[in-house]
């Protein structure tokens, strides 16, 4: 019988909780299906039957997350197309890494990283260039020495000891037959994502005339995230919902996958709304009035409202 996503992902958030990481809700319709955290790592995942499926806005949202709470995202899924997905092998779908349950598991329980990295032109590792050139000259070996007992040209030895091209399968076993050594790097699937850009922000924005990075979503159990540029401040990101003029049994509703991924994420999150009915907290979930937010002359006075309305 055919393994389902819902048993698929059950199946995953045991073994993060077992395995001693913070587990939040599943949030099916969001762009990720769950947010984990064990110290420092955080992981957006999504989990998915084929990982073909996976829908590129989606993803999109995703790293734009994991850049703001320094997190990685990652996909685990069966199959692509009609084949099963190999363990011990990396795939990527949009930018981002995909990995069988069992890559996933070996990761989490034993720390065993993959060293394959799946491409339309076939399998490929990563070299280290330096330990290349360290043993390559420990054997006395020119770059056209080596080439030749590899059977590849010298312009791709030194693009190895360079980190300019990664290697096929074959041409790293036999090097490592040659040199006796391993010479391939793990990939590190959990580095948080970076990319390098800074996060663009509607100049007419409150949030970032106080001196916030805001990245609005539109796929998540939140409106957007609010990140200070100075990081100089060492403060979280916040999460936020915002005026879009939402009646009370819905603000309850929205308060729940606030404090849900506030606690996973060590960040403090708030509503901003017009309505006078709310004062300042919807179930422990600081209410900041759109009035107040103009009015804030700074991001410290104003993330010191937020903390000062927590659970009152």
């Amino acid at each position: 019988m055919a393994t389902s996503r819902n048993i698929l992902i059950q199946e995953i958030s045991q073994l993060l909780t077992t395995e001693g990481f913070q587990t939040s809700n599943v949030y099916e319709q969001s762009c990720f299906d769950m947010v984990a955290r064990r110290k420092l790592l955080i992981l957006l995942m999504k989990v998915l039957v084929n990982i073909d499926s996976v829908n590129e806005t989606h993803v999109n949202e995703i790293k734009k997350i994991s850049e703001v709470f320094l997190g990685s995202p990652l996909l685990v899924g069966l199959k692509t197309r009609n084949r099963p997905l190999e363990d011990d092998v990396v795939y990527e779908r949009h930018g981002i890494p995909a990995v069988s349950l069992g890559t996933f598991k070996n990761m989490i329980i034993y720390n065993e990283y993959p060293e394959v990295l799946a491409n339309r032109g076939g399998y490929f590792v990563n070299i280290n260039g330096k330990l290349l050139r360290e043993y390559r000259e420990e054997y006395s070996l020119s770059l056209k020495d080596l080439a030749d007992l590899a059977h590849v040209s010298r312009e791709t030895i030194y693009n190895y000891e360079n980190g300019k091209v990664k290697a096929n399968i074959e041409t790293a076993i036999m090097l490592e037959d040659v040199l006796n050594t391993k010479i391939t790097f793990d990939i590190d699937i959990f580095e948080p994502y970076q990319n390098q850009e800074e996060i663009t922000t509607d100049k007419n924005n409150d949030l970032a005339k106080l001196g916030f990075g805001v990245v609005n979503t539109s796929k998540t159990p939140f409106d957007a995230l609010a990140k200070l540029k100075d990081t100089s401040q060492n403060e979280s990101p916040l999460i936020a919902n915002l005026e879009k003029n939402r009646n009370t049994k819905t603000l309850k509703k929205m308060a729940i996958p606030l404090k849900d991924l506030s606690l996973i994420t060590s960040s403090d999150s708030f509503f901003v709304i017009n309505n006078e009915k709310f004062k300042e907290s919807i179930d422990g979930i600081p209410v900041i009035k759109s009035w107040e937010l103009k009015e804030a002359d700074n991001s410290s006075e104003f993330i010191k409202m937020v903390k000062e309305r927590k659970d009152t």
